[in-house]
């Protein structure tokens, strides 16, 4: 399909990630990254990340946008910060900030992080979204961009939501399953029209969704019978429907009724089910934890039967194993593998040697991720300020982020 065609696909979700340090005015060292792809399983030697039980605020949830951070506090509070030229943090302005900066005073159950705009879900189960806007992602029934919360509608029974490159999809209480936003390959699963959404749109009949996750021009949900579903375009097999090509309405990935999470990223997809790792669509970097080209079916990730989670919105998946590791994988230009290196890997790869982490993982071209007693860790590209290190230098090793009490 013009436009989206394999490379195109890719470089334009790409090209606006580049952007967003200029138009945040800020600027990158001039220090040039090697990246090179690195086969096999063994991962590189780094030093253990500092020790989690550093006094600060427990953060409950973590989100990770192009060059953004959002991360919600224990006692409900929502904090952003990075890039901020659409107004993706949501304190009103488009100013970049290096350091958190609370979101309102409203306390928030739920956020998700998009390329160039965020939504979130308060305690209340009233949604809310900001930043970027040009094609209704905001579900505001407009075209403008937003810098502080906008609701969604009146509805009060939200539960999840999830912000991709250019549409947001989120599920209600009762189970079923809204998208808006851009809709140019079908992404939102409501078939081939309309072109674009500007306010939500119920996906289907179906009253038992229990999640929902959104890539650049395909989407991804669980129901609660464990059975996995995806819709929008395949240009690299990244539905894991077996075929390249649009599928317009939710299909669903193999017969297995035992999928318990999923995530999808630029141009590929992964998902967990009975402690087994699963990644399909597009491999340029690795990003499947296998060797090899693309793959339109789920492909298993090692042999391992304890993985109990993963996360990733771009070029790099992040997952975590009963044992409390961390592992990433997949794209690493600016170190969000968190190896303590900038060479691509397509096999997991163990991030230092914590077994005390909790939460996330979030990965796009910065990660992030909680440990035990609700530590807060990010690493990777840092254009925007989203390590909020002090710095607008990249990181390839977790560094600890405080926020304000």
């Amino acid at each position: 399909m013009d436009g989206y065609q394999d490379g195109r696909l890719r470089a334009r979700w790409r090209r606006a990630t580049r952007l967003l340090a200029a138009a945040a005015g800020l600027t990158i060292g001039s220090a040039a990254l090697t990246a090179a792809l690195t086969v096999g399983t063994a991962a590189a030697s780094v030093a253990p990340a500092q020790d989690a039980t550093l006094a600060a605020p427990a953060v409950s949830t973590v989100t990770t946008g192009g060059a953004h951070t959002c991360a919600i506090r224990a006692d409900g509070g929502l904090w952003c910060w990075g890039a901020n030229y659409s107004g993706q943090l949501g304190d009103g302005t488009t100013t970049g900030r290096g350091a958190p900066a609370r979101v309102g005073a409203a306390s928030w159950a739920a956020v998700d992080a998009g390329a160039s705009h965020t939504c979130a879900v308060r305690t209340d189960g009233t949604l809310w979204c900001w930043g970027a806007n040009s094609r209704g992602q905001l579900g505001d029934g407009s075209t403008t961009r937003r810098p502080a919360p906008t609701q969604v509608g009146t509805a009060t029974t939200w539960a999840r939501v999830s912000a991709g490159y250019e549409h947001t999809c989120a599920v209600r209480t009762d189970g079923t399953l809204w998208c808006w936003g851009f809709n140019r390959t079908s992404q939102l699963g409501v078939g081939a029209s309309p072109y674009v959404a500007t306010t939500p749109l119920q996906v289907g009949t179906a009253t038992n969704w229990a999640s929902v996750t959104t890539g650049f021009a395909h989407t991804c949900g669980l129901r609660s019978d464990g059975t996995l579903w995806c819709w929008g375009y395949s240009s690299d097999g990244q539905l894991g429907l077996g075929t390249l090509g649009s599928q317009t309405t939710p299909a669903q990935v193999g017969t297995a009724t035992t999928w318990t999470g999923v995530t999808a990223g630029y141009v590929h997809t992964c998902g967990v089910r009975s402690g087994t790792l699963w990644c399909w669509g597009e491999n340029g970097y690795g990003q499947l934890g296998v060797s090899g080209s693309y793959q339109t079916a789920p492909v298993q990730v090692d042999a391992a039967t304890t993985w109990s989670g993963v996360g990733g919105s771009g070029d790099t998946s992040c997952a975590l194993r009963t044992d409390g590791s961390l592992w990433c994988w997949g794209k690493n230009s600016a170190g969000q593998v968190g190896d303590g290196t900038t060479s691509h890997r397509n096999a997991p790869t163990r991030v230092g040697t914590a077994t005390d982490w909790t939460g996330g993982p979030a990965a796009a071209e910065h990660s992030c991720a909680i440990r035990a007693g609700g530590g807060l860790w990010c690493w990777g590209d840092n254009s925007g300020g989203q390590l909020s290190d002090g710095s607008t230098a990249p990181r390839s090793t977790p560094a600890q982020v405080t926020l304000p009490v």
